[in-house]
């Protein structure tokens, strides 16, 4: 289990992040340079260069969002005109792709990074700008919640690309589009005009992935574990019953694929801090404050608290918790992730994205007159390790940032060294975008400048 460092602060990771923002322009800048001519966007890389890797194209966001992370870090505006003029000029199909669950994103990374540093005062403030950024985020929203599936208790849930009888763990995290599309005053319009209100979406999709998604140890079935979570839950698309667990990228139903664990351990504690914006008038026809905040309260306690009883002692996760190889592993969790063993793969993706949950959970908790030290805590120690080596690149030849991340293991898609017999040594896009995500909260953090939130500060 995650062995949590209690002396760690934000201050002492300053020379780290310099080091970090350093690498983190220069592998920018060689993907703006070398991978113009991909057929599709880039996803992982293989022996150190960014390939792309059809499925959806959910991952461009996370390319030109990763350049305002930049600038947001920096302030080199070199970066803010890549990421602002790639966004203009290339991530508009983005806003409307109706066969996708995944516009937060695409979407809040991008328009709803470049809105945001207006609302900071870190760009110049230009009201067809502005306008430009918040019609890409309303629409977004809007179509995120046209991929409606409703179930037999009277809930729904914004399906997969999968098809509507699809609930993804990773939507959790992607609940920033109806989040911002709501707050900015939209709706989306459905037959005979009917009104359709987002916040209701967003809050119905939460409660229905806590109930069916997030485990509990309630004795659900023989695999119930407290805090255990599924990638994928099926529902009977004819009248929206509950079938089954399933997955996609994991290795089994009844195992926990460690990146959907960590979208929803960040999730979650996400929209814990949007409802703390938000009035209770507002969530009064959907269950009142004090429910909603405790169902994703509960939700998100379970998945941290999973996951720091099954990661080893340096917070780096193999990439399922059931994987068979973990057999000959003996103690895996009881000393620090071996990203060069010869029987299962880490990944890393999956840390970057959990340590932000962490950290953000464990604050959130503190100013609601709850202990959360200990969860921020463990997001400082996982932060430790990703920000030195083996995992953060340091080699200026290879384009990732953070190494030994996972895409997909039962389809094979990830690099196998020569020399190596799982895969090791490479990077994704979202890994890098949420290690610059992470990093960007945590000298926030370190600097107690303004909190860094997807639906803030409020407009000066």
């Amino acid at each position: 289990m995650l062995q949590i460092d209690q002396a760690l602060l934000p201050a002492d990771f300053a020379a780290t992040l310099e080091r970090f923002w350093g690498l983190s322009g220069a592998k920018i800048l060689s993907i703006e340079k070398n991978t113009a001519n991909l057929q599709g966007s880039p996803v992982l890389t293989v022996s150190g260069k960014y390939t792309a890797q059809g499925w959806t194209e959910w991952t461009q966001g996370f390319q030109y969002g990763s350049a305002i992370l930049q600038y947001d870090a920096t302030d080199d505006e070199g970066f803010l005109h890549i990421g602002r003029d790639t966004t203009r000029d290339l991530m508009a199909s983005h806003i409307t792709h109706m066969g996708v669950h995944d516009h937060g994103f695409n979407n809040v990374s991008t328009y709803g990074n470049l809105w945001r540093l207006m609302n900071e005062g870190r760009i110049t403030e230009s009201a067809w700008e502005r306008a430009f950024y918040e019609l890409a985020l309303k629409c977004s929203g809007a179509v995120q919640a046209r991929r409606w599936s409703p179930t037999a208790c009277g809930d729904g849930f914004i399906h997969s690309f999968n098809g509507p009888h699809s609930l993804f763990a990773d939507t959790m995290r992607t609940l920033r589009a109806l989040a911002l599309s709501w707050q900015l005053g939209h709706v989306l319009m459905g037959e005979h005009d009917e009104r359709i209100d987002l916040l209701e979406r967003l809050i119905t999709h939460a409660r229905t992935t806590a109930r069916y998604t997030v485990y509990y140890g309630d004795g659900r079935d023989a695999y119930d574990t407290w805090g255990r979570v599924a990638h994928e839950s099926l529902f009977n698309p004819t009248d929206g019953q509950y079938r089954c667990a399933s997955t996609q990228q994991g290795y089994s139903p009844f195992s926990t694929w460690t990146r959907g664990l960590a979208w929803v351990m960040l999730g979650y504690p996400e929209q814990l801090e949007f409802l703390d914006t938000v009035t209770d008038d507002a969530l009064a026809p959907f269950g009142g404050r004090e429910e909603i905040v405790a169902m994703m309260t509960r939700a998100a306690r379970a998945a941290c608290d999973f996951y720091l009883e099954n990661t080893p002692t340096d917070g780096v996760p193999y990439w399922d918790t059931g994987a068979p190889g973990l057999a000959h592993l003996g103690g895996w969790r009881d000393r620090p992730a071996d990203p060069f063993n010869d029987h299962e793969p880490i990944d890393s993706s999956a840390a970057a994205i959990a340590a932000q949950g962490l950290m953000r959970f464990g604050r959130w908790l503190g100013q609601h007159d709850e202990d959360g030290s200990n969860y921020l805590q463990a997001g400082l120690t996982i932060m430790r390790a990703l920000l030195d080596e083996p995992y953060l690149a340091s080699d200026p030849d290879h384009q990732g940032l953070l190494l030994h991340a996972v895409y997909h293991r039962p389809n094979g898609w990830d690099n196998v060294p020569a020399d190596a017999l799982v895969p090791c040594g490479e990077s994704c896009m979202w890994g890098d975008y949420h290690m610059r995500e992470a990093a960007l909260y945590l000298q926030r953090l370190a600097s107690d400048g303004p909190y860094l939130a997807f639906f803030g500060p409020e407009r000066p």
